[in-house]
């Protein structure tokens, strides 16, 4: 499902507006709980158990911010049900308005009725209901001859309405014509706040279609008209609503300073509105942006100030959850008292329900290792700055941490959600129940609860809530030794994610969701499909999954799905590659071997994940000239017996020239080149490349006729970066190897590389500056001689994808990069660059080296690419082998870092 703002004006016997807030709450860990499932079902009253709806606490409102006083009419009173989050009554208030304005011949109000059934259908996950709805809708307003403000007003907000459906079914090229549409309805009505609204909606389709520079040039022309108005609370609430779309779509510093501008504003009106939602974003921002200290301010004040009880407890929630995740016990436990009253003051209402299972998570991280507390016994707590011995008092800490408070909070949760009938809001706290049930191992009780939540949300549209569910019953079943089942669980969530893929980019704080939500399910079903002596067919799925897992996490580092996947079987590609896919999983190190026309093979190392991790670290750290090369020898080995050791033999025998290795996690920072058997490193005795996942790959030999290169970079201080004097020598001795033409210094702007790749189809395109590769999308550039140029933006500027009759970048080098200090994922910034370039080939360095050396390898480099019967992959092996010849340079330091990303032909 998406979140986004769509925003109406309307006509209720007077105007009414609304922004729409989103809330985001994090990660839902593991519970306990000592009673029966009957027991705390038996509170809630009824059977019907639903989905659950994974990160949200979000009232998902789009309708006026002024609730009408006294509402009179049904539709006034959908509204008012609606804005508290009781979509059902919503629902039934709107029919019955329908109904009579359907008598009345009142074709704009029954227009408008049904555009708003149409929301309460989508929030109630009832698709074909809502379109059903919304077309009934369109079809009155079309026919509509006199079109005043008021009319033109509605049929913005009912395309918007139809538009959000759009997107939610996947259909975003739809989804944005519709909002275009939207966008001249309110513009014909002069409606602006409408017409800001339509064209955030744009942005998020552009987003998820992938066109994100067009996306984000859609949303600064929305900032400028903001910027251009006067001061007032119209323009505090645009500057609001952009600052929230900005941070969705992930760029979460300008998000804080138009959040920023909007709380200066609003501070200097008078009289002050209400900021405790700005404060509120502006909390969530900062903790995107890990400024715990600053988040846990802004979520105070929010608190502090605001009058809507719904923020308040979002904010005192939120800043419940980063106290705990910054172990920051005692003000974590003074703070509960205070979220107690604020819950009591809500009535029933998704809202309301989601508050009470984020809370019930909390308290459950908090007394993570705190015994079972029965009566006033007394008990042993440990952890959570609780101290030992204590006797449960109403009210205290340990009373509310204990297994039957949480379960009756939750128990209190499910019986709102159904005395409300809202299906996702039921599934939210019952699924944590069973999820409670899973933890505590009474796995009987759980698997009931999540097989009763699955067959529910299987009803409604409802896929990003279906994954957890399926995931769940997942680990229960293998809990219980049944692993063909949960292996069909598993598999079933995995095919749902990646359903999901458009809808799970608009996900705020993604790259923690992502870790923590989506990344475990591929490996603990590769995990299971690796179980013991797998079948061919189970080692087939498994890489499967890992490539599945590669794109997913592509799509998060872009917040996008630009992504086309087109698998490949490696023996198409190249007869004499072999493809390595090591996976890392909790209790040991996994890897699949691909060798072209043999069955796949598999071969474990049992260590944990940390120890695991640690020595690829070490070895990145080692790796450094300075340092003590018997350390470095030292993983460099271990690592090459876990990874290459095992299949030498295999490799010998069938005549591999090129291995591909297909990368997981810190795996990604290391060179493969650097690894060392005891005698020799792998660079001597292999061609080597990595990819991003086959799938990715677009086989095709370099064309060695046309071979013609532009070369540019840097060798100034520009921008805070170091100057690079050699830059000048690398460049002339690729000039003297391939015809090349050059742009130097203050010739090296992206206007002249735009210009020079536009007037000449370049197959080599060679950069000699700065560059940072980094797991967040917003921190991986390249340096030009004006500033630095996003990851996001690097197709506009080698124009790939621009003319039908040029030929995609062969080869893309980036000789002076480096990934981010201590970023231990900064190495997805690399493939990223390889995909977002479009070129099918990246020569990039994981860190920057001497210029001597760099100049050298370069040119040995382009040197042998012009032989013939080196591909690319041989080219940068005979380059680095020189450098490693050179006593000077043997180092790998020196040579290791250059890594060829993609296709190595």
């Amino acid at each position: 499902m998406k979140w986004f703002r769509i925003f109406f004006r309307l006509r209720v016997g007077s105007s009414f507006r609304r922004y729409a807030f989103l809330l985001i709450l994090f990660g839902l860990t593991l519970f306990l709980v000592t009673t029966t499932a009957e027991d705390f079902l038996a509170i809630a009253q009824t059977d019907n158990i639903l989905s659950l709806e994974n990160t949200a606490n979000r009232l998902n409102s789009q309708l006026p911010n002024v609730t009408p006083t006294n509402p009179t009419t049904p539709l006034e009173q959908g509204i008012t049900a609606f804005e508290a989050g009781r979509f059902a009554d919503a629902a039934q208030l709107w029919r019955q308005a329908a109904q009579e304005y359907e008598q009345k011949r009142d074709r704009l109000n029954l227009a408008l009725s049904l555009s708003y059934l149409s929301l309460a259908y989508q929030n109630l996950g009832q698709v074909q209901e809502a379109e059903q709805a919304i077309s009934q809708s369109l079809d009155l307003l079309q026919h509509q001859d006199n079109w005043e403000s008021g009319g033109l007003a509605i049929l913005g907000q009912a395309l918007n309405t139809q538009g959000r459906l759009q997107l939610t079914k996947g259909q975003a090229e739809a989804a944005l014509e519709t909002w275009k549409q939207a966008t001249d309805a309110y513009t014909r009505a002069g409606d602006e706040t409408g017409k800001l609204g339509s064209q955030i909606n744009q942005a998020q389709a552009l987003q998820t279609l992938g066109l994100y520079r067009r996306a984000q040039t859609l949303l600064k022309q929305a900032n400028q008209q903001l910027q251009a108005q006067p001061d007032s609370r119209v323009k505090v609430q645009g500057l609001q609503s952009l600052g929230i779309a900005l941070q969705e779509l992930g760029d979460p510093k300008t998000s804080q300073t138009l959040l920023t501008q909007s709380l200066t504003i609003a501070q200097k009106l008078n009289p002050t509105p209400d900021t405790s939602a700005i404060l509120l974003s502006l909390g969530n921002v900062a903790r995107d942006l890990q400024e715990d200290d600053k988040a846990l301010d802004y979520y105070h004040k929010a608190a502090k100030n605001a009058t809507d009880s719904l923020i308040q407890i979002k904010a005192q929630l939120n800043q419940l959850s980063l106290l705990i995740n910054t172990e920051q016990e005692e003000a974590a436990i003074a703070l509960l008292p205070k979220i107690q009253v604020s819950l009591a003051t809500l009535s029933p209402s998704r809202a309301a329900v989601y508050a009470q299972v984020n809370l019930a998570d909390s308290l459950i991280r908090m007394a993570r290792d705190v015994e079972t507390c029965h009566g006033t016994s007394g008990c042993q707590v440990v952890g959570a700055g609780l101290t030992d011995n204590v006797t449960p008092e109403t009210g205290s800490a340990a009373s509310l941490t204990t297994n039957g408070a949480i379960a009756q909070l939750l128990a209190k949760a499910i019986q709102q959600a159904r005395q409300i009938q809202d299906a996702k809001a039921e599934s939210y706290a019952i699924g944590q129940l069973g999820k409670l049930y899973e933890q505590k191992q009474q796995l009987a009780e759980a698997q009931k609860l999540t097989q009763q939540a699955l067959s529910l949300v299987q009803g409604i549209n409802a896929g990003d809530i279906a994954y957890l569910w399926e995931w769940q019953l997942g680990r229960i079943l293998q809990k219980q030794g049944n692993t063909q089942d949960a292996v069909a669980a598993y598999t079933v969530a995995v095919e749902t994610l990646r359903s999901l893929r458009s809808d799970l980019i608009a996900l705020p704080n993604l790259q923690f969701y992502f870790r923590e939500r989506v990344e475990p399910v591929y490996r603990q079903l590769v995990g299971l499909l690796l179980k013991s002596d797998p079948s061919q067919k189970n080692l087939q799925k498994a890489r499967e999954v890992i490539e599945s897992l590669q794109l997913a996490e592509l799509d998060n580092f872009f917040r996008n799905t630009c992504i086309q996947a087109q698998p490949q079987q490696i023996d198409q590609v190249d007869p004499t590659a072999a493809v390595i896919y090591p996976i890392i999983l909790p209790d040991r190190l996994a890897v699949i071997l691909s060798l072209p026309g043999q069955p796949l093979g598999h071969y474990e190392t049992q260590l944990p994940e940390t120890e695991v991790n640690n020595a690829f670290i070490e070895l990145r750290k080692f790796l450094n000239p300075v340092l003590s090369n018997k350390q470095r020898l030292r993983y460099s080995q271990d690592i090459y017996d876990w990874l290459i050791r095992p299949i030498e033999a295999e490799l010998a025998d069938s005549g591999i020239k090129t291995l591909v290795f297909i990368l997981d996690g810190a795996l990604r920072n290391l060179p493969m080149a650097a690894l060392h058997d005891g005698e020799q490193y792998l660079i001597e005795k292999y061609s080597i490349a990595v990819s991003p996942g086959l799938q990715l790959l677009e086989p095709r030999a370099l064309n060695r006729e046309r071979l013609q290169a532009l070369i540019g970079g840097l060798s100034e201080e520009r921008g805070g970066f170091s100057a690079l004097p050699g830059v000048k020598l690398e460049l002339s001795k690729i000039a003297a190897q391939v015809p090349s033409e050059m742009l130097f210094n203050q010739e090296f702007t992206t206007t002249t590389l735009k210009q020079e790749i536009g007037a000449v189809s370049f197959p080599v395109v060679h950069l000699a500056t700065h560059g940072q590769f980094s797991s967040e999308v917003e921190d991986t550039f390249i340096l030009t001689w004006e500033g630095q140029v996003n990851v996001n933006d690097l197709d506009q500027l080698l124009q790939v994808r621009q003319r039908e009759d040029s030929q995609p970048i062969e080869l893309l080098v980036l000789s002076a990069c480096q990934t981010a200090t201590g970023d231990q994922r900064a190495a997805l910034g690399l493939a990223g660059v390889a995909v977002r370039s479009g070129a099918r080939s990246t020569l990039a360095t994981l860190w920057s080296v001497r210029d001597q050396s760099t100049a050298q390898l370069m040119a040995e480099f382009y040197q042998s690419l012009t032989q013939a019967e080196n591909n690319k992959a041989e080219s940068l092996r005979q380059a680095q082998l020189s450098i490693l010849k050179n006593p000077e340079y043997e180092h790998p330091y020196y040579w290791a870092p250059f890594v060829l990303v993609g296709n190595w032909l």
